[in-house]
């Protein structure tokens, strides 16, 4: 089992005029993103299409569960949610996430400022988790515009991720992840991309700062609710980072039909 032995820093506002030293492996100079995306110059989100090929039953089955979820959800965007579920009944029917029933979404395309994270019980239909999440330095300010899978470029990669183990580490109790979209973000393991609570990602920052500080990739979580979204999302679960220019073989339709066909959405 690989054993992260430091997660990703934080990048204040104080750090991002300082040379980083390297203390640990996550400390790395920022290199230009490999898969760079380039996004409208706004904090409008990009536009995403309905997913061609879905059909008609499963598209009513997400849109009450949006509807279910309530005003907690009210941000989470019909065509992100659309295409987590997808993602996840398609995983579900290949065997690559074992828990049942349980959806962390990240709309990493909306501003730090916004609670972009989601963590659903499907089943039930509710929210268990909403919160604030921050992205990686080298995917922008304010708004993340760059993503890459790459080692040593600080970005937040997108896709689909399987939960792993919980370990005690520089920021606390964090979980370890398995990215699930070659190319995407399969070097998650290699780079330390882990689940960690930080106080760049909580209200207390952003209320000083008007924006949440930066991770070294990690999708890093406020200092008050971490714990409880670690455990939430427990191990074997999906979760998505959704983001512009995503591709992934997991937004695959049919799969997702027979999946939700046999086991509905367990």
């Amino acid at each position: 089992m690989l054993l992260a032995q430091a997660s990703c820093q934080s990048s204040g506002t104080k750090e991002r005029k300082a040379t980083l030293t390297s203390q640990t492996m996550c400390q790395a100079p920022v290199v230009p993103a490999v898969a760079a995306v380039a996004a409208p110059d706004s904090l409008t989100p990009v536009a995403l299409p309905p997913l061609p090929g879905l059909s008609d039953s499963v598209r009513w089955e997400v849109a009450a569960l949006h509807q279910a979820l309530g005003p907690a959800a009210e941000k989470l965007r019909p065509t992100v949610l659309e295409r987590a579920c997808v993602g996840y009944l398609a995983l579900r029917q290949a065997g690559r996430i074992r828990r049942p029933a349980v959806l962390a979404v990240a709309d990493m395309d909306l501003p730090s400022t916004e609670k972009r994270l989601w963590v659903l019980d499907l089943a039930k239909k509710r929210v268990l988790e909403h919160s604030y999440v921050a992205h990686g330095r080298g995917s922008g300010h304010l708004r993340a515009r760059r993503f890459s899978n790459r080692i040593k470029s600080a970005c937040t990669a997108l896709g689909f991720y399987r939960t792993a183990d919980t370990y005690g580490g520089k920021h606390g109790l964090s979980r370890r992840l398995h990215g699930l979209d070659a190319g995407q973000n399969s070097n998650a393991l290699d780079r330390y991309v882990v689940l960690h609570g930080a106080d760049y990602a909580g209200q207390e920052y952003l209320d000083k700062h008007r924006q949440l500080g930066y991770s070294r990739g990690c999708p890093a979580l406020p200092p008050e609710q971490y714990r409880a979204i670690i455990k939430a999302v427990g191990e074997g679960a999906c979760l998505f980072l959704s983001g512009p220019g995503l591709e992934s073989k997991w937004l695959d339709g049919d799969k997702a039909a027979r999946q939700f066909a046999a086991r509905g959405w367990r």
